[in-house]
């Protein structure tokens, strides 16, 4: 519903800079990519929108940043609706199945951290802007609000036609939007528990192992695909850059690939080996709870210490000390398995639809990299997004669709879940592997 309003309203003549209608398929486009906070962009966004389309785009992606049924429900809060014990528990499930916080105090909590964050970062990148640039003090505002906003919801959208690459030297933006970015791919849970250590009488004054998983697992992603981008590129989209500009770049790419989408180099000019890189930290993502998209740092934290414990032949997985139930096993390996068949479908669907497109050119790598980066709800291109045909948008407009709500809650939605199972078959064993 979100996404069908914001297709509506970004296709008036009021929401275009040049006072003429956006083409429904482009409007529906763009709104699907906020909603989903991916920021695949067919249009130049500070360009062809208006204020008011920026406007439009911006609330679009605070509310999917937030989470749709948070957002929705904090407003249902405010005005006095009472919330039942069931919606309660999957609102709560959504964000942390052991959350010791109740609903509204959850909201308040979240609403909170989200307003100082955004604050600080617009505040810095105000400071800075105004500083470096030509602008009024009116123009470093909406800039600083509209770029900080994206970075701490992982968006990606930007109102310049080249992403932050004209900032690419400039260790203000890029540490802001860094951290904007990791704080909103940590998820709100693990910033609440982060932000309780310092509190004495906080309700959970400690770690849990979901925070300590989500945090280990980002740093490890984030150490190694930058160390990666470095030295794979340094001959290539690096070289003429210093060591420590171009440590900076790589730091920052590697951040911004796991859901955010902003760049500072030119995508398409990267080596194979340095695309397959961020196709990897696309496809990871960000952590569960947060505003970002992708198949969750925890899950492939638990798939690998499963392998792990299976070549060590012990019966149960464990991780940093505690044991890992098999049902959330179970439901990593799902998620995986349905997320790699989604996009092997869709990279499939779109190779076919775009084979006589001369944008695409018949590049296969050019088409995989689209298709894994709607799904991690990124924004990252190589640049044939704006070319994409009307089936072409369609197939990516599904995949952000179906990488921000997520595979098995997409597939248990659409499933005949069979609730009478009163029996189970005799076991056999088979050969696999």
């Amino acid at each position: 519903m979100f996404i069908l309003i914001g297709a509506v309203v970004l296709s008036l003549p009021a929401a275009s800079a040049s006072g003429s209608r956006l083409p429904l398929i482009d409007s529906l486009f763009t709104s699907t990519s906020a909603i989903c906070v991916t920021g695949l962009t067919v249009v130049d966004t500070g360009g062809t929108f208006s204020g008011l389309g920026e406007w439009v785009i911006l609330l679009l992606f605070q509310a999917g940043g937030l989470g749709i049924m948070t957002f929705s429900t904090f407003f249902a809060v405010l005005m006095g609706r009472k919330i039942g014990f069931s919606e309660t528990d999957t609102i709560k499930g959504s964000m942390d199945r052991n959350s010791v916080y109740g609903l509204e105090r959850l909201l308040y909590y979240i609403l909170g951290l989200t307003i100082a964050i955004e604050a600080a970062g617009t505040a810095a990148l105000f400071f800075r802007w105004k500083a470096v640039s030509s602008w009024t003090a009116g123009e470093s505002l909406r800039q600083a609000l509209f770029h900080s906003v994206s970075g701490f919801c992982n968006a990606g959208f930007s109102l310049f036609k080249d992403s932050l690459t004209g900032y690419r030297a400039d260790p203000v933006v890029n540490f802001t939007m860094m951290s904007l970015i990791v704080l909103g791919g940590l998820g709100f849970v693990v910033l609440m528990e982060i932000a309780g250590l310092f509190v004495k009488k906080h309700p959970a004054r400690r770690l849990s192992l979901q925070s300590k998983i989500a945090i280990t697992t980002s740093a490890i992603l984030i150490a190694a695909g930058a160390l990666l981008i470095f030295f794979l590129e340094k001959g290539n989209t690096l070289k003429n850059l210093g060591t420590g500009e171009g440590l900076m770049a790589s730091a920052f790419h590697s951040v911004a690939a796991r859901t955010a989408g902003f760049n500072t180099l030119p995508v398409s000019s990267m080596s194979m080996p340095t695309q397959m890189v961020i196709m990897f930290l696309m496809f990871v993502g960000a952590s569960p709870g947060s505003t970002g998209g992708g198949i969750k740092t925890c899950t492939l934290a638990v798939i690998a210490a499963s392998v792990y414990c299976i070549l060590k032949d012990r019966k149960k997985t464990s991780l940093l000390g505690r044991s890992i139930t098999s049902q959330i096993v179970r439901e990593a390996t799902v998620i995986i398995f349905l997320a790699l068949a989604w996009v092997f479908a869709a990279t499939t669907l779109l190779a076919f639809l775009e084979r006589n497109n001369p944008a695409v050119g018949g590049n296969f790598m050019n088409v995989f990299f689209e298709v894994v980066s709607a799904f991690g709800t990124v924004g990252l291109s190589t640049g044939i997004t704006s070319s994409l045909s009307w089936g072409g948008k369609l197939c990516i407009i599904a995949t952000m669709f179906a990488g921000r709500i997520g595979p098995l809650t997409l597939a248990l939605a659409v499933a005949f879940k069979d609730k009478s199972e009163r029996y189970f078959y005799p076991e056999e064993n088979i050969m696999v592997g």
